[in-house]
């Protein structure tokens, strides 16, 4: 069984240089499933909630504590991305529990989301600091210090990136490899059907599909927060 990156599905306008792939279909059906997600849990809100509304008035203070606790206060405005960053990186791993790739299992999309992490944290500094104390601070605490201070700044999107994604994808090689040579050995003991297929593979992938998954979604916020808040000081 080959393990290999998400599939090319076509080319936009023919050309080579814009190919849709899998991970890009699946993200789309990851963010229809948000939005339709939001629009049942908020349709028909009213001043006493009840049933749905009492789900989604949870998850927005929840949302609310962890921007204020890790933020410091007058930090909300940040909420809705830290509610997008945990939706789009916990439904876009979890969707493997379906048969779809998991889109966190591509670079690509983690990555994307660290640059924009890291224009944040930089607008952050640059607003709160200034521009002027801003390019000072790759100087500090010493002149010689500059090269490292950059390799430091560029550094943030790059690990934040590689975390996610190194934890996804590797979960999803070793449950690849597991059920291949589960197969296999069902097939050495001239076993009709594949029956060493059931069972095992479905606890790996318990762990790294919803645990794993659940939990990087979580760091990944939380670093973003992290990161963000501290630029202010």
């Amino acid at each position: 069984m080959a393990v290999h990156g998400p599939e090319v599905y076509t080319y936009l306008f023919g050309n080579p240089s814009l190919p849709i792939t899998e991970t890009m279909v699946n993200y789309w059906i990851v963010m229809l499933f948000i939005l339709f997600l939001c629009i049942f849990l908020t349709h028909g809100m009213k001043k006493i909630p009840k049933g749905k509304q009492v789900i989604a008035e949870k998850i927005v203070l929840m949302v609310d504590n962890l921007v204020d606790q890790n933020m410091g206060p007058n930090s909300r405005i940040y909420s809705p991305y830290i509610a997008t960053l945990l939706m789009s990186s916990a439904f876009g791993s979890l969707v493997s529990l379906v048969a779809l790739r998991s889109v966190t299992a591509d670079l690509n999309t983690t990555l994307g989301w660290a640059l924009i992490t890291f224009v944040m944290i930089t607008y952050t500094k640059i607003r709160y600091g200034g521009f002027k104390n801003y390019l000072k601070s790759f100087t500090e605490p010493i002149a010689v210090m500059l090269p490292l201070n950059i390799i430091s700044e560029c550094a943030t999107p790059v690990s934040m990136s590689f975390r996610h994604f190194g934890n996804i994808a590797g979960g999803l090689v070793i449950t690849t490899l597991l059920l291949s040579a589960l197969g296999s050995l069902s097939t050495m003991l001239h076993i009709p059907i594949p029956l060493l297929q059931i069972g095992i593979p479905g606890v790996t992938s318990l762990y790294f599909d919803l645990f794993s998954g659940c939990i990087q979604a979580f760091i990944f916020s939380m670093l973003t927060m992290a990161y963000v808040g501290s630029a202010k000081e």
